[in-house]
């Protein structure tokens, strides 16, 4: 395919699966000419559309969630076909040919990166404003910065495409370019985004997106005084809050809310829907105690694999006080009227924080949370701790987490070591954030990934096992991308 060819194909298709604007219009077909497609605004709009289409699909985000999820003491999964993966997940015997690394991961990241990488190189030669030109070259930066992050996050460093003129075969980068391309690329961005609220578009990159982004890849990387910093100045826009009312935080009559930062936007259809909540229902489910309002209806997908919840995560709740543990579905109605108690069969709780009484089929409408305000207090938090060991500050910050959830305050009298803190902040993270995929990574940085699988059985868990391979089919097609060690 040829380069025009490839451009044209891409904005077809971010015509086709955009999400980001209710109503696009119409572009006469000259602009889309081979010779006009790169020179006006329509032509690079498209293509930076195709890139948040990339970035943001929420239907492959349940893979994103459980493959996060069933890696640590949070998730578990059982029956159906999606079990065929997930099972290799759970086992730890994964490999380099599981196309879930491939289809979830790797794919969409890069094909981001292309987009991305397209407008950048070619923003100064397009006839729109300077304006303009600034706003869709941070937006891409930002873009790119966030896939390579996720990348990052995922397999370590890899081959940094920073040009549409990069060669196919390239080495992947050392530690320290990869760190220092997604930081260059988010502070740039950060600078020429919009404020939040002031963006052309529900879904578009603000100024807090990018800067939310850089504080958790701070946080990951344990650069603590950066992660600090930069959660503050989230904090001192005074624009985000907890919404007050947990259960109802992901609601679809609720989304846009100040707690979000940034989401993946899901609509009530095909190629726009969240699929998470067709495979958390239990078998037979009709309604709940717990959520009386939502009462599954004819039309809604009941999936045969199971999205559970293990019970390591259910025994970090006080349920007696604790409101976050409403969505923690532990019994139900099933259609045969008859009361099931999740918690006589192992790991078989359920997340239903993404409930829709509007649901097509499998396609719930609410959007999937990528970086909550709550996150960022917690972020704050916890890197203020490692800063400067327990403080009234930093306690401060998970207590508005706990005040919000209904549960006791705590003292510095309760978590007078620095080691205190750290495990009571991995535990509120657990509660706070299930099913947002940020188990694994809170694992990993609190160095407890590898001992938890273990103690879970999972005794051929290895250090080799803290990186997922690089996709097979992408170490075939560049040979020059060498394997995670051990894979």
């Amino acid at each position: 395919m040829t380069k025009y060819k490839l451009i044209i194909a891409i904005i077809v298709g971010a015509f086709t699966i955009l999400g980001c604007e209710k109503v696009l219009d119409v572009t006469p077909p000259s602009e889309f000419a081979p010779g006009n497609v790169l020179t006006n605004e329509a032509g690079l709009k498209a293509v930076l559309f195709s890139a948040y289409a990339n970035q943001q699909n929420p239907t492959p985000s349940r893979w994103l969630i459980n493959n996060s999820a069933v890696t640590t003491d949070e998730g578990f999964d059982s029956g159906g076909g999606e079990n065929l993966t997930l099972v290799q997940l759970i086992n730890f015997t994964w490999d380099a040919s599981l196309g879930t690394f491939r289809d979830d991961y790797w794919s969409p990241s890069y094909r981001c990166i292309r987009d991305a990488n397209i407008i950048i190189d070619n923003i100064e030669n397009t006839n729109m404003s300077d304006e303009k030109k600034k706003l869709y070259a941070a937006e891409a930066l930002f873009l790119r910065a966030y896939s390579y992050g996720e990348l990052y996050k995922w397999f370590g460093p890899v081959p940094l495409r920073i040009s549409s003129e990069t060669p196919p075969q390239l080495a992947r980068a050392t530690d320290e370019e990869m760190k220092s391309q997604i930081e260059s690329d988010l502070l740039t961005a950060a600078a020429g985004l919009p404020a939040p609220g002031t963006e052309t578009a529900f879904g578009r990159a603000t100024k807090a997106s990018a800067l939310g982004i850089l504080a958790k890849f701070y946080l990951n990387s344990k650069q603590w005084q950066k992660a600090s910093d930069a959660c503050k100045k989230i904090i001192d826009m005074n624009y985000f809050n907890l919404f007050p009312d947990y259960a109802n935080l992901f609601r679809v009559e609720n989304e846009g809310n100040k707690e979000m930062i940034m989401v993946a936007p899901a609509k009530n259809q095909n190629g726009f829907g969240n699929w998470f909540s067709a495979g958390a229902l239990p078998p037979g489910f009709k309604t709940s105690i717990q959520i009386p309002e939502f009462v599954w209806q004819n039309g809604m997908a009941n999936f045969a694999t199971q999205y559970r919840l293990r019970d390591e995560t259910v025994a970090l709740f006080d349920l007696t006080k604790d409101k976050r543990a409403v969505l923690v579905l532990r019994s139900y109605q099933n259609t045969a009227g008859q009361t099931v108690d999740l918690l006589t069969t192992k790991d078989n709780a359920r997340s239903l924080k993404y409930w829709d009484n509007n649901t097509i089929g499998n396609h719930s409408g609410n959007d999937i949370p990528i970086l909550r305000y709550a996150d960022i207090l917690l972020t704050k938090s916890e890197a203020d701790n490692e800063l400067n060991g327990p403080t009234q500050a930093s306690l401060e910050l998970m207590n508005l987490i706990r005040k919000r959830a209904g549960i006791d305050a705590l003292t510095l009298t309760d978590l007078a070591t620095k080691e205190a803190f750290r495990k009571t902040i991995l535990d509120e993270r657990g509660r706070e954030l299930y099913s947002e995929a940020k188990r694994r990574e809170d694992l990993l940085r609190h160095n407890v990934f590898i001992s938890k699988a273990i103690e879970r059985g999972i005794t051929n868990a290895s250090e080799k096992h803290k990186l997922f391979p690089i996709p097979q089919s992408e170490i075939d097609a560049n040979p020059l991308c060498k394997q995670n060690e051990g894979y």
